[in-house]
């Protein structure tokens, strides 16, 4: 896990050691024991000295100007997501407190009731705050209580729900990173990331990139069990003055055979949905007969 107190060389790091020193433009001769760039390379590079990189790595120097931090970022390749990530790693900021119960509006709610597609609302932790029927329909994890990320990773049957599976948990770990940057020392995120950790290779490896992408929407393939391959589109839209709340919605392009896929598993559940409905009173019926 990363300690907030050095969450900045932690992070220099992780991505120097990705770095191939070609990339950057350097000749390599014989064999480099370590991967990545050196810290004296990256210094260079930056136009630092190799003793001040050291001390940001070490957490000695926590306050870098934001013309050493687009100095590293460039070395480093960051993109403007991973940059910002970056300068948000020293920025000392008080940060809001949250409540310990998070509510999901109630025009939201109702918003999902109403809506003819997939849709949830998820925290900054990933945790499913509210779901329709639809969206549970897609996913039996999808569903309030459960978090995203952790069925994700540990539950098989989830796993089986994406072909690209190698590329969504890569996609997934960087947007969590993302999405709780500046809160890595709440201890809920920290029994998470320790859980995740202990469980999975897959997610020890992904979360000592220190990978970061928007928080935003992307296309999304899945193979439901009862209807056969999808090609979605997943919204992530921000729900205002809800500490961080996203409405993710699901959707296909019209008339494609997704589309198609998509209405029969709403029929499905609705008819799943009639039957409980159905038997309902006929089971009280029974039980109050015995």
């Amino acid at each position: 896990m990363v300690a907030r107190s050095n969450a900045l060389g932690e992070y220099l790091r992780a991505r120097r050691e990705l770095i191939d020193p070609a990339d950057a433009g350097l000749r390599v001769v014989g064999v480099r024991r370590t991967p990545g760039l050196r810290r004296e390379e990256v210094a260079t590079l930056a136009g630092i000295s190799a003793d001040y990189y050291l001390r940001l790595e070490q957490g000695r120097d926590r306050n870098p100007s934001p013309q050493v931090l687009e100095a590293i970022a460039r070395v480093f390749g960051l993109d403007a997501e991973a940059t910002q990530y970056l300068m948000g790693l020293t920025a000392a900021r008080p940060r809001a407190r949250r409540p310990r119960r998070e509510t999901v509006p109630a025009g939201i709610r109702q918003l999902l009731d109403v809506m003819e597609l997939p849709a949830f609302v998820e925290s900054r932790m990933f945790d499913v705050l509210a779901a329709n029927r639809l969206a549970t329909a897609l996913s039996p994890r999808i569903r309030p209580g459960l978090n995203r990320l952790r069925d994700t990773f540990l539950d098989e049957q989830e796993r089986q729900l994406y072909p690209d599976w190698a590329h969504t948990i890569a996609g997934m770990v960087a947007a969590f990173r993302t999405s709780i940057a500046d809160d890595v020392d709440d201890p809920r995120i920290e029994r998470l990331v320790g859980e995740l950790s202990l469980a999975s290779e897959d997610f020890r490896r992904l979360w000592a990139r220190h990978d970061v992408k928007p928080l935003a929407g992307a296309p999304t393939r899945m193979e439901h069990p009862q209807v056969g391959p999808l090609e979605l589109r997943r919204e992530k839209l921000t729900i205002g003055d809800s500490g961080g709340q996203l409405l993710v919605v699901y959707h296909a392009e019209p008339g494609s055979p997704s589309a198609q896929a998509l209405a029969l598993l709403g029929a499905l559940s609705a008819q799943q949905r009639d039957r409980r409905r159905s038997n309902g009173p006929a089971v009280v019926a029974s039980r109050a007969t015995d």
